[in-house]
């Protein structure tokens, strides 16, 4: 049987901390993996708190750009004090909704790119926020060398979907999948040995979803609606997914 792989969650929200035994039991009953991925400080040792309970839980530790103005250097340190224990490091990236200046923009790619050399040092895999910035990520990847690249909940267009491709870069549909007509095109498109799922939890979904806390089993929804946007069986695309997720973190 195979494990299901969400690539990007963060069980590091306060909004999953009630329940979060109840989850950690159910990844183990119902064979699921998770990138736990973080945002900052806080949660980042929460991350790694997490992997401590569960050997389910691949912990991703960084600075994402809307944190870029706080504590960067103490997670840098965290980075490289725990070098040995992640599976990756995130969320990172870049996006312009969250500054005012353009010594703003300087500092958050100056923090993306410092997480980059630290991914490239250690041989990390990494998993990016791209939103409205892909060309400019696109611009600054080829700088380093780094075992494995996901530009997650992908929400480029369809040339910047090929450059993913010829570079090898991985590439991740949510829940959003299963209704919305532009992700499903996208999809279409896409490389089926770089695909990999996600949730973004605890980000809300609508419609069949009806805005209810987002969870990993969520994720068979997805790998069913891919499976026939890709004209292939579930239990076919599951075990492509889960070969995909293995080489994204190098194991």
């Amino acid at each position: 049987m195979s494990w299901i792989y969400d690539a990007h969650i963060h069980l590091s929200d306060p909004e999953y901390k009630s329940e979060i035994q109840m989850i950690l039991n159910y990844m183990d009953l119902l064979k699921i993996k998770a990138c736990c991925v973080s945002m900052d400080l806080e949660t980042s040792y929460e991350t790694l708190n997490l992997q401590k309970q569960s050997q389910n839980i691949l912990p991703f530790i960084g600075v994402h750009p809307e944190m870029a103005q706080k504590e960067s250097q103490l997670v840098f340190e965290l980075i490289e004090k725990n070098h040995k224990k992640l599976s990756g490091i995130g969320e990172i990236g870049l996006d312009r909704t969250y500054i005012d200046s353009d010594e703003q923009w300087n500092m958050q790619k100056n923090v993306f790119s410092k997480q980059l050399s630290l991914a490239e040092k250690y041989q990390k895999p990494v998993s990016i926020h791209s939103r409205k910035t892909l060309n400019e990520i696109f611009e600054i990847l080829p700088s380093f060398k780094i075992p494995g690249i996901l530009l997650h909940w992908f929400d480029g267009n369809k040339s910047q979907l090929r450059t993913c491709m010829d570079n090898q870069y991985f590439v991740s549909y949510g829940p959003l999948l299963v209704y919305a007509n532009d992700k499903q095109a996208l999809l279409a498109k896409t490389d089926p040995s770089l695909l990999l799922v996600e949730t973004d939890g605890p980000v809300k979904f609508s419609r069949c979803f009806e805005y209810k806390t987002t969870e990993m089993m969520f994720i068979p929804s997805v790998i069913f609606c891919a499976s026939k946007i890709c004209h292939t069986s579930y239990d076919f695309l599951l075990e492509q997914i889960e070969d995909n997720s293995k080489r994204f973190l190098g194991i």
